[in-house]
């Protein structure tokens, strides 16, 4: 049961939004009583922070299975992009549910979640120096602004992204890994 609330109330939070949804909304579609919502969560806010910590903490695992594993960072950086962009295709409304409703957290739950989101950029922060160090990428690449711009280009994503579009989720992560890795600038070719 405590799944279903967790399912129910993630797609109802991204129709409606967090503060529009009323813990009688989610009981009501799923036709149970408050008293049984109550049972597995003390408020919403705690159902909304565990949401967040799942999401997040998910991430991060994969991430780290992805930078622990051998090969070169380009690979790496690619495969965290690759992450990111099948995530939201996969669970499209956790993810905005994710980006979108933060702000309705209490600052002691923000605060642990933003330290798990600076963990995960931290760790693309680390792909980016390895890279630099080993001169896969340029060594005056600042990895902390390379850093923000994929996830700025990589978590945009989950605003217009269809899964069910013209892109699968690989050939964007391709294209997003290609922009990133390669740039946009026409090169001459010799």
């Amino acid at each position: 049961m405590k799944d279903r609330i967790k399912e129910r109330s993630i797609g109802l939070f991204e129709r409606k939004g967090f503060s529009e949804t009323s813990i009688q909304d989610i009981v009501e579609a799923l036709n149970v009583t408050k008293g049984t919502f109550y049972y597995y969560y003390s408020s919403k806010e705690q159902l909304l922070m565990e949401i967040h910590k799942e999401y997040i903490d998910d991430l991060l695992q994969r991430q780290r299975r992805i930078i622990d594993s051998g090969g070169s960072q380009k690979d790496k950086l690619k495969s965290v992009i690759h992450l990111l962009i099948s995530d939201i295709a996969r669970n499209g409304d956790s993810g905005k549910v994710f980006f979108r409703e933060m702000r309705h957290l209490t600052e002691d739950n923000a605060t642990d979640i933003k330290k798990r989101r600076e963990q995960f950029r931290h760790n693309i922060e680390e792909i980016l120096r390895h890279g630099a160090e080993s001169g896969e990428f340029r060594k005056q690449l600042r990895p902390d602004i390379t850093a923000l711009a994929v996830l700025g280009i990589t978590n945009w994503t989950y605003q217009w992204f269809n899964a069910k579009g013209e892109l699968t989720a690989d050939e964007l992560a391709e294209i997003y890994s290609s922009i990133v890795l390669d740039g946009i600038h026409t090169r001459n070719e010799e």
